[in-house]
């Protein structure tokens, strides 16, 4: 089991609720009010309030929270990394997929394929 795996096995609520705490406990530590920090966000107090009580809020919002908390470095999980195959590598070929096709070709006997 990896250190992220653990993640799966929560619901969608805990998942949240950590979200919360984490910007909870950075603006703490930061000494920073919540209205401090959402007039900085540029959000209401409000929405601060229900992240950090592990309610859902805009993606938007969360961004501008954790940019004013110093906190963007969590989304270096999220960079994609192409991967080459090694035919793709001995081919020297380095140009990234850009779509992914299904692996099932179930296709019906009356489809004429139009």
């Amino acid at each position: 089991m990896n250190d992220n795996s653990y993640i799966t096995y929560k619901s969608d609520v805990a998942i949240l609720k950590e979200i919360g705490n984490f910007i909870k406990q950075r603006r703490i530590a930061q000494g920073i009010t919540q209205d401090e920090l959402a007039k900085q966000a540029a959000v209401s107090r409000s929405t601060l309030s229900l992240i950090e009580r592990g309610e859902s809020i805009a993606l938007g919002n969360l961004i501008k929270i954790l940019r004013m908390i110093d906190a963007l470095y969590v989304f270096s999980e999220f960079k994609a990394y192409d991967q080459l195959s090694p035919l793709q590598l001995a081919k020297g070929f380095s140009e990234p997929r850009q779509r992914a096709y299904s692996k099932n070709k179930d296709t019906d006997e009356n489809d004429s394929g139009w």
